[in-house]
């Protein structure tokens, strides 16, 4: 067999086994068998020495027609391929455009933190702060700071979570002056420390007590506290600003009435209650037929907490409030139980 009839068998069957290349992968197998170093006509174009002289042009023109042919045939048959997959992928992925789509999900914030942020909302636009303390405190200024007696009944393990002494902790023994914050009022002592009056501020944040979980109590709730610090402060200030938040929280129409209290940080003090919702303020099962609902204690800052801030308070005087965030949810929306906060029922949750 002539050299010329090698090659002209070599791309007959080269392209033979292009046509029935089934994929890409089968298609490459061909090239390298044919062109590659080790291919059927690169072999033939290494013996090119062994061709007689006069007929090498000859020889060489078809080697190279050869090798366009298949080089062609290849590329032809590679982009038909890769069409091919291509269609096959677009049939398989195809979307049936008629069928209903899947409406995402839009989460909202959890009602405490709205009520949080509504309140927040209320002191920012008064020119208040926003201010944050650690939740582990320790009883100077959970308590003594804040005018609390030694021997006052919120000091007790029975009210107060301590923290268990870790150098034996089997005993149970509580470390004297570390605990768990039971109201955010350290972060106002922290505060008059830290700051030069005039002092507006506020400090939510999760404080815990030792409380059975029951329809109006929680062991971990949130508390919003709230303090000025500033000369010529009177109990109208006081009034007035717990008025502006009361109507802003509940609405216009409602009223608040002040009723003697004593709380160890504040004096005088009050118990701050606003008309209720549910009969107007004529009285029924929700208000306990009295009218009113108990929303909040404040009062004046005590001179003697000055005294532990370091405030003289012949020139400074101010006042305090304190509210439990879960209490403002339940009364504006009439919620029975204080745990149905906490349960992360969707069905519950999905209405605020």
């Amino acid at each position: 067999m002539s050299m010329i009839d090698e090659l002209d068998r070599i791309a007959a069957e080269a392209r033979e086994k292009v046509a029935q290349a089934v994929d890409l992968e089968a298609l490459d197998a061909v090239r390298v068998a044919v062109t590659g170093k080790k291919g059927s006509l690169t072999a033939v174009l290494r013996s090119m020495g062994t061709v007689p002289p006069e007929e090498r042009p000859l020889v060489g023109k078809r080697a190279n027609e050869v090798r366009q042919e298949v080089e062609g045939a290849l590329a032809e048959r590679r982009e038909q391929l890769a069409a091919d997959e291509l269609a096959a992928r677009i049939e398989a992925d195809a979307v049936d455009v008629t069928l209903p789509g899947r409406r995402p999900h839009v989460g909202t914030e959890h009602l405490i933190s709205q009520i949080v942020d509504e309140v927040e909302d209320i002191f920012i636009a008064l020119g208040y702060t926003v201010a944050s303390g650690p939740y582990v405190e320790i009883e100077y200024y959970n308590f003594t700071s804040l005018n609390a007696p030694a021997d006052h009944p919120s000091r007790s393990p029975r009210d107060t979570f301590y923290v268990e002494d870790p150098t034996n902790p089997s005993a149970g023994s509580p470390v004297s002056d570390v605990l768990l914050r039971t109201q955010t009022s350290p972060v106002q002592m922290r505060t008059m420390e830290a700051e030069e009056p005039p002092i507006y501020m506020i400090s939510p944040g999760r404080v815990f007590r030792p409380d059975t979980a029951d329809a109006n109590h929680l062991p971990q709730f949130t508390q919003i506290e709230g303090l000025v610090v500033d000369e010529g402060i009177t109990f109208g200030d006081l009034k007035g600003t717990l008025d502006h938040m009361t109507r802003e929280l509940f609405g216009p129409d409602r009223a608040t009435r002040y009723r003697p209290h004593f709380f160890p940080f504040t004096e005088p003090s009050c118990e701050l209650d606003v008309s209720c919702g549910v009969c107007g303020g004529k009285g029924c099962r929700f208000c306990n037929h009295t009218g009113w609902i108990e929303i909040l204690g404040c009062g004046m800052v005590d001179p003697n907490v000055f005294g532990y801030a370091g405030i003289d308070p012949e020139r400074y005087s101010g006042f305090a409030f304190g509210m439990g965030a879960e209490r403002i949810a339940a009364l504006r929306y009439d919620l029975p139980d204080l745990r149905m906060l906490m349960t992360g029922d969707m069905r519950f949750l999905r209405q605020f």
